[in-house]
This record gives structure tokens, sequence and C-alpha cells, in this order.
């Protein structure tokens, strides 16, 4: 009963969050309005069933390993319906979010810039997965709605005897710009219009806030490194475009 009745606080908050959320969209009359209240839901029942689970498999790397694998599996599985579910492109994102996973996660703990423990794996892992996910959904919309909206151009290469690729490659190039953009203004605002939550969290884990500092230094570094990776070989994978995208 102390326990509920010390989460109390946190479950006002987090429902007078939800109708205001609801309460502004709907009055705005914008569509499927509900939609962030339930992911909210959604994001908080998730939360509390992952806590309970990490509680007993933090310092097991077997576990730690089998969580990342579940992680990545939901993050490849989310990205690839947001950019048209099939099994060929399920197997092109994930294929390029594990290359720049591997390699950034290869350098992070590699060079030791993180300890190799189970607890540092899970949380540097979960994130940059996270990170991965958005990136190359952004990236992947931005490339199809740009060789849409210019076909003309695209067409204009491919009728002067242009490969498909070499027809996209502006698209291309200026969708991985746009996918990144959101990672480099996260990256230079640190610690100037906000405080990231590896920050946070490693202090209110107990770190000094130099520590906390240098693993946020890391984390955004790999998040970038992974993200560009990922973005550049998805869209190089998704470039052979001949046919205008629907």
């Amino acid at each position: 009963m102390a326990f509920l009745a010390a989460l109390a606080p946190t479950f006002a908050a987090v429902a007078i969050l939800m109708l205001l959320t609801m309460a502004v969209l709907r009055g705005a009359r914008t569509p499927q309005y509900l939609a962030p209240a339930l992911a909210i839901l959604r994001g908080a029942a998730q939360l509390a069933l992952i806590s309970l689970v990490l509680g007993g498999i933090i310092t097991d790397p077997l576990w730690v390993a089998a969580a990342l694998v579940v992680m990545f599996s939901v993050a490849a599985v989310t990205a690839t319906r947001r950019l048209g579910w099939s099994g060929p492109r399920f197997l092109v994102v994930a294929g390029t979010m594990a290359l720049g996973i591997a390699v950034t996660l290869g350098v992070v703990f590699g060079t030791g810039a993180v300890a190799l423990e189970p607890r540092y794996v899970l949380a540097v892992g979960g994130i940059v997965i996270g990170n991965c996910m958005t990136i190359a959904v952004l990236a992947g919309h931005r490339f199809y709605e740009a060789v849409r909206e210019q076909w003309d151009q695209v067409e204009g290469w491919l009728a002067l005897g242009a490969t498909a690729r070499r027809a996209t490659l502006t698209q291309a190039r200026n969708s991985v710009h746009a996918a990144l953009i959101p990672s480099t203004d996260q990256t230079k605002t640190t610690g100037l219009v906000t405080l990231p939550g590896a920050f946070v969290g490693a202090i209110f884990g107990g770190a000094s806030p130099l520590e906390a500092g240098r693993f946020q230094v890391v984390v955004l570094a790999s998040i970038m490194a992974a993200g560009s990776i990922t973005a550049v070989a998805l869209i190089r994978t998704l470039g052979a475009v001949k046919v205008r995208p629907a």
C-alpha cells in the first residue's frame, strides 16, 4: 500500500497530461486525437513490464542478449511497417539497422569507452537500437516522398540511360541528410536546451556529473554513427527505383 501511495502523484500527473493532450488535439479537430494518449498507456504498461523483467536479468549476459534481440526485432518490424510491409523490405531494414548497430557497439565496447558489462551493453544497445529505428523510418519516408514528388527529374535521368540508383542519387542524399537532422540538432543542443536521458539517468544512478557527461558523449556519438550507417545503407539499397512509388 505504501508503494502505491508513493506512486499516486505519478499516476495523477500522467492522467492529467493525457487528458490535456486529448483535449488539445480534439479541440483542434486533429485526426486520431486519441493516438498519443493510447501511446502513453501502452508505453507505461511496457515500461512497467520491462522494469520487472530487467530487475532479474540485468546482470546475466545471456538474458541481456535475449532482451536486445527482442528490442531489435520489434524495432525492425516497426520500421518496416512504417515504410510499407513486405518480406524483402524487412530483410533490408533489419540488415541495414544491424550493420549500423553492430559497427557502433563494436567500437564503443572494443575501445573500452564503456565497460563491457551486461547493464551497459543493454543501456547503450537499447538507445542505439531505438534511434536507428527512428532514423531508418525518417530516411525511408523522406526518400520515397522525394522520389514521388520529383518523379519528372528521376524519369528524365532514366530516359537518358542512367541507372535507377543514379537517377535517384540526389533524392537519396537529401533523404539521408533530412533523417539525421533531429539527431544532429539534439547533439548540438545537448546541455544548452536539453539534458539527455542517459546523462540524467547516470547522475541519478550515482555517477559524478563528469562521468555522466562522458557517458552521454559516447551515447550521442554512437547514435550519430549508427544512424548514419543505417540511413546510407538503407537508402543505397532502396535507391534502385524504376517505378514511381505509390
